[in-house]
């Protein structure tokens, strides 16, 4: 709607007074006092403007002496923050407002370090923290109570990669498209500070801080209000299993942040269960809680979960969920965690011992898909045949591989999940790492025939669980999505190196030839060549009429809506299976899948087959449309018994 006829929201913070940069002058203010016993504080740690004026400054420095706060404007006139009780530090300054920026000094040292809980670095990680009052933004969401798990249609978003611009504002302007072709929750790749022009996020270090890259925090926050007002939630993606190389000070305030007790794949894990692991509980939860609350997020993504280690009686995780549920104030969220390990406990509720998260990605269908679609059983393909049974087994019980042995890693891997729901699981054939996972970059669109891939798009957009889409793939976006980091060019070069020997474990990728091939990841056109062209939504038609089609079914068949659903399924042949969704009125619908040669079932004996007493079957949809670049479909049940056509069709 129109701005003017939006109904703005009362702030859930109150507004403060704002200042300008350009007029901030410590220089001018009366000497700071210590924040008094209740003063309004929402986190435990970072800068908050008060509702009467001034700001506090509150940081856990165990490691310190003394901790002294310097305006930009005025560093000579640094003043120190008065010491509490197991290693904080706090002040209010009565004269300090929004905009302006400021770093501590730490025991008196040469060099001024930005907040460990800023909540924007306009310079970037190393340079001054900027005091933001989010009270100040004008929400409309009022009317927002966020979406059930079961209405939930995930795109996965770089917002630098989204649009040529990069930028939130940019995003906010394309993302009604999205809403229109069904999509009903945006899945924010990470933001936090991280250092550079460009990267994907998993190395942010400035927690609090949404990322310069793409916009001031207000812009973040009119991305999420627009998205609410199309009708769709916002998740944001956050690594709480290390920490970034570049701009990562907090050691400075504390050595107790990181731990060695645990091997970590991309540094240290952080300290969740060891010596003061009090404090850093509750600077994660802290900002876990913010971004709930100060950005109105319908839940988060919590990326490599297997490299979060804590040992102690309430989980981190769990910790989190409740966090999460608390922050919201009753609105739905959805938390859902990267497990490679593929720990049912995650998402079982605490009553029986789980941790309460909603969904798990299971990255068992993209292989299995990826195998079906390619025939490529390298690396971690291998133990994946691609065939119909995998896909039946993972409509009705999540993952694969649940406790058996796996050869690739010569371990067991899974724990059993059979009792979860397939709503418990998130379901992909792309994501950011397995498109950046190869030489080339190339999505599946390149690597499959069309038939095949808009069988499988059709199976992953109806069978039940969550489906995801990745940026671009909704209208076969041509273009490659690369790994891409900026870093200067010592760390460049190890990044560079590193990337290339982890795809050595693809035989077809150690080759001399086609490691000559890889790019670099630190060149700005590695970047660029990953942005999308969002001109391909009508220049690619057909496969964008696909998506919409597809969860127009989805949301809008009584069956097929009404999730969750009795279904059951069956294979038919290696290549070709069934979903059977039963309705109380015998309005049943099959979703039959055959991406391999014409297929004759005569005789046909599977129960699941056989039509309602009384009635048959019709052709509802085909994936083998002309509107879809298909060949069309001739019908597939009646005095022939069933004729399944093959190609990679789909009815």
């Amino acid at each position: 709607m129109p701005d003017e006829q939006k109904t703005r929201c009362e702030p859930a913070i109150p507004a403060r007074e704002h200042l300008s940069k350009q007029s901030a002058s410590f220089a001018e203010a009366r000497p700071a006092r210590r924040a008094p016993e209740g003063l309004a504080r929402r986190l435990p740690i970072g800068s908050e403007p008060q509702p009467d004026g001034g700001v506090t400054f509150r940081v856990w420095a165990p490691r310190c002496g003394e901790v002294h706060l310097e305006f930009e404007a005025a560093s000579e006139n640094s003043v120190a923050l008065q010491p509490e009780p197991g290693g904080y530090f706090s002040l209010t300054a009565p004269t300090a407002k929004a905009g302006m920026r400021y770093r501590f000094r730490l025991d008196r040292g040469e060099t001024s370090l930005p907040d460990p809980a800023s909540r924007y670095q306009p310079e970037g990680p190393q340079g001054p923290s900027e005091i933001v009052d989010p009270g100040a933004f004008a929400w409309t969401d009022c009317e927002w109570r966020g979406l059930p798990r079961e209405q939930l249609v995930i795109y996965e978003l770089h917002v630098g990669a989204f649009t040529r611009q990069g930028t939130w504002q940019a995003a906010a302007r394309e993302i009604a498209p999205l809403a229109a072709l069904g999509i009903t929750c945006l899945e924010i790749m990470p933001v936090a500070e991280f250092s550079g022009r460009f990267g994907w996020g998993y190395d942010g270090v400035s927690l609090f801080a949404p990322t310069r890259l793409y916009g001031p925090p207000d812009d973040f926050r009119q991305f999420v209000d627009r998205a609410h007002e199309l009708g769709m939630a916002v998740i944001l993606d956050l690594v709480y299993n290390h920490l970034g190389p570049v701009g990562n000070y907090i050691t400075s305030f504390s050595g107790s942040y990181f731990t060695g007790r645990y091997k970590n794949d991309w540094g240290e894990a952080i300290n969740f269960d060891g010596p003061d692991a009090g404090p850093v509980r509750e600077f994660f939860l802290a900002n876990a809680g913010y971004w709930i609350e100060e950005y109105h997020l319908d839940g988060l993504r919590l990326d490599a979960t297997q490299q979060i280690f804590d040992r102690s009686e309430d989980h981190i995780l769990a910790a989190i969920v409740r966090q999460v549920r608390t922050s919201a104030r009753g609105r739905h969220t959805f938390v859902v965690g990267e497990n490679e390990a593929q720990h049912a406990r995650l998402v079982r509720p605490p009553g029986r011992g789980g941790f309460g998260l909603d969904a798990l990605w299971n990255d068992d269908f993209h292989h299995s898909a990826m195998v079906a679609l390619t025939g490529r059983r390298e690396a971690y393909y291998t133990d994946y045949l691609g065939r119909a049974q995998e896909f039946v087994s993972m409509a009705k019980h999540g993952f694969l591989y649940q406790g058996q042995r796996y050869k690739w890693q010569k371990k067991a891997r899974g724990t059993p999940a059979l009792d979860l729901a397939p709503e418990c699981f998130v379901v992909f054939l792309q994501n950011h790492d397995q498109i950046a996972n190869s030489a080339s970059g190339w999505r599946l669109d390149r690597l499959s025939s069309p038939g095949r891939l808009r069988a499988m798009t059709a199976y992953l957009l109806l069978m039940p669980g969550i489906p995801m889409l990745f940026q671009g793939q909704e209208f076969g976006a041509s273009g490659p999505f690369f790994y891409f980091a900026d870093y200067e060019s010592g760390l460049a070069k190890l990044v560079r190196e590193g990337r290339a020997a982890s795809l050595v474990q693809f035989p077809s990728l150690a080759t001399a030839e086609m490691q000559s091939q890889l790019v670099d990841p630190g060149d700005v056109n590695t970047f660029r060549r990953s942005v999308l062209d969002l001109g391909e939504r009508e220049r690619h038609a057909s496969v964008y009429a696909l998506h919409r089609d597809l969860l127009a079914l989805r949301r809008e068949d009584p069956i097929l809506a009404d999730r969750p659903c009795r279904f059951d399924g069956a294979v038919l042949a290696d290549e070709a299976w069934l979903i059977r969704f039963f309705a109380e009125d015998g309005a049943d619908r099959l979703l039959i899948v055959n991406i391999g040669p014409d297929l004759h079932l005569d005789p046909a004996p599977e129960p699941l087959l056989a039509p309602v007493d009384g009635c048959g079957w019709q052709v509802r949809w085909s994936s083998e449309s002309p509107s879809y670049g298909g060949s069309g479909t001739a019908p597939v049940y009646g005095a022939d018994n069933w004729r399944i056509p093959g190609g990679g069709r789909s009815e």
